[in-house]
């Protein structure tokens, strides 16, 4: 009995199954508001007129990074998508950090969901299939965008949220179902290690300062999360293909 036609359709089945349970659990939330003390940063200090500046300058690296990536990857929309949207995270970061409200919180996130879509869309093309994580870039950008614009029509986040968490546990899922098509994963789990150790920092703003008033938790968060790009650049710039062995093909008896 041929089976081969099977597999193919798994991987469509996991995702969409648990991208439909994940939003349905939304329904179950309350609304999700944003805290109005959450721009209450530890380190306010103003140094050379910029308020806020380590806050602010520890964007730059964002700046670097995506540019590098924008400078050398251009063939693919998912690639591209993700490090313009890297590089607009050290303007739109910078930006919100420079007068910290909710309007300009809005231009700090738009950026970053940019990324987190494109990561979701590169990994379902490299892991199941190209064609499919080329169509599924679009509608991730748009749920993307429209979860901020929710977001300031009706002060809920709770697609917001969903947006910024459903990728990564969506990438883990397709890491650990189907094997890698290209060297380098070593830098997918470094970029993991490094954005979860971001938002420890982002939890630890106060803490940290409080220890040294040298750096506080967000500043550092930045440079992790600068970090966890960076790895992904070097993920684009050493993979190289691997060659599946070929299954022998059944013998025929007639």
């Amino acid at each position: 009995m041929e089976r081969s036609g099977a597999r193919p359709n798994l991987p469509v089945l996991v995702f969409f199954s648990l991208m439909a349970v994940s939003l349905g659990g939304l329904l179950l939330l309350p609304p999700i508001t944003q805290d109005q003390s959450y721009h209450e940063f530890a380190d306010q200090r103003t140094v050379f007129g910029i308020p806020n500046f380590w806050n602010v300058v520890s964007n730059l690296p964002f700046l670097a990074v995506g540019a590098a990536g924008l400078r050398r990857f251009r063939d693919d929309p998912a690639t591209v998508v993700f490090f313009l949207g890297v590089f607009l995270t050290g303007i739109g970061s910078s930006y919100y950090h420079w007068n910290p409200n909710d309007g300009t919180l809005f231009w700090d996130r738009l950026p970053m969901t940019l990324s987190f879509a494109a990561i979701l869309a590169l990994v379902v093309s490299e892991r199941v299939d190209a064609r499919s994580g080329a169509i599924l870039l679009w509608p991730a950008l748009a749920i993307g965008v429209f979860s901020l614009v929710l977001w300031r029509w009706t002060d809920d986040l709770r697609l917001y949220f969903w947006v910024q968490f459903f990728p990564g546990i969506a990438v883990i899922v397709l890491f650990l179902l189907y094997p890698p098509k290209y060297t380098g994963t070593r830098y997918w789990i470094a970029a993991a290690v490094l954005y979860a150790l971001a938002k420890v920092f982002e939890f630890t703003d106060e803490p940290i300062y409080s220890a040294a008033n040298l750096l506080s938790g967000h500043t550092l968060k930045h440079f992790a999360a600068a970090g966890a790009c960076y790895a992904i650049l070097r993920y684009f710039q050493t993979r190289r293909p691997i060659m599946q062995s070929r299954q022998p093909r059944p013998v025929q008896v007639a």
